[in-house]
């Protein structure tokens, strides 16, 4: 609590003075960056609602390249004021999930080198790939997720092309949940005059002494065009993944289809997403996402269902009082149907954030999930967020 407090003062500190920056030495620059957040989950079950105030307090130190080379580390804190949830790794099993455990830990620590059209990192790293949705950081929970790797970058021109092994997957729980592995991500793309196109293989492996291979290869494409002079965005991508774990095997499919259009500062999108199912038994998963950022921020879905998943979202969005904000609404159902049951519910989703002097924020974010068929055992799930911010 001691430690709180002080963290707390340094965060009133620093929303108190417009002056602080990163700090600038001789060796490389240093940064911090706090985040106060406040979430409670109401769930329509037996678990007692849940209620959490986390502080996570992050620092950084880049140094100066030399030669091409430098060196990045980077220090991530997580603690609890208010710990009146479940916290995913065993405390407070009688609440409602919240998986921001408290951690200290070495977030990222690698070394960097990087030319005009080549760049390679080796260590604990941030990987992200287009959109997240198959490999991202997950950034919304306090502990982000972080990977022990080696990862190198080919850019020139039109062509971009990215490789990357994973030896350990540092997951949002802390330490208690990090997976030795052995992954493989192949990743390139072609920007043309009707979009960016973007062929991939992720070919991932939980090192466990079990036969757990999960490999998805796909295309996708995303583009922006004036029509009618409204600015349009299209996004289509298409997937097929494979286990081959013996008599757990199975074949699935996954589809997005995504547009949207901009008009008199609102910006409206309608989508579809299937990740499908082989025969209701098992469903195209994609364990190394942003998670949360796909399929309702009420994280119903985190892992798919066995009779698979279709999406099908529409949302607003756009500007107010020098903030953002957006609304969305999901309508969920599976792609085999479960005993004649197929409905998975409906959400609706709000979010309004503002960020100011480029070191501050603050925002509300808010879910309303509504179970479907109750053979697929969800139930009603509303959570609620309010957030402050500060970097330097």
């Amino acid at each position: 609590m001691k430690l709180t407090r002080v963290t707390l003062s340094i965060l009133t500190l620093i929303a108190a003075n417009q002056s602080f920056a990163a700090v600038e030495t001789e060796l490389g620059t240093l940064n911090a960056d706090f985040r106060l957040r406040y979430e409670s989950v109401d769930q329509d079950n037996a678990l007692k609602d849940a209620s959490a105030l986390t502080l996570r307090s992050l620092g950084n130190f880049k140094t100066k390249t030399f030669a091409g080379v430098s060196a990045f580390i980077e220090l991530e804190n997580t603690l609890a004021v208010i710990d009146d949830y479940n916290n995913g790794i065993g405390d407070g099993t009688e609440y409602s999930v919240v998986a921001d455990p408290e951690s200290t830990e070495i977030d990222q620590l690698y070394l960097a080198y990087n030319t005009e059209q080549f760049s390679a990192k080796l260590g604990r790293q941030v990987i992200t790939l287009d959109n997240h949705r198959f490999v991202g950081h997950v950034g919304w929970r306090q502990d982000k997720q972080t990977f022990d790797a080696f990862s190198a970058r080919y850019e020139k021109d039109a062509i971009n092309a990215s490789y990357a092994y994973i030896n350990k997957r540092n997951r949002i729980f802390a330490d208690e949940k990090d997976l030795d592995s052995k992954d493989h991500l192949f990743n390139a793309s072609l920007k043309t005059d009707f979009g960016k196109l973007i062929a991939y293989g992720y070919l991932l492996e939980v090192d466990n002494n079990t036969d757990n291979s999960l490999d998805t290869y796909g295309v996708r494409l995303v583009g922006k065009k004036n029509v009618a002079e409204l600015p349009v965005s299209y996004s289509a991508e298409y997937a097929l993944q494979s286990n081959d774990s013996g008599a757990n095997s199975y074949d699935t499919q996954y589809l997005l289809l995504e547009s949207g259009v901009t008009y008199r500062d609102i910006t409206y999108k309608l989508g579809y997403e299937s990740l499908g199912s082989d025969k209701g038994e098992q469903a195209f998963q994609t364990p190394l996402a942003t998670l949360h950022k796909f399929n309702g921020w009420a994280d119903q879905f985190l892992a798919t269902p066995a009779a698979g998943l279709q999406d099908l979202y529409a949302s607003l969005s756009g500007n107010a009082f020098s903030g953002k904000w957006s609304l969305v609404y999901h309508t969920y159902s599976a792609d085999e149907s479960l005993a004649g049951d197929d409905d998975l519910g409906s959400e609706f989703d709000v979010v309004y954030s503002k960020s100011f002097n480029k070191q501050y924020s603050l925002g509300v974010k808010y879910a309303a999930y509504m179970a479907g068929d109750e053979a697929f055992a969800k139930v009603d799930t509303n959570k609620l967020w309010v957030w402050v911010g500060a970097k330097f």
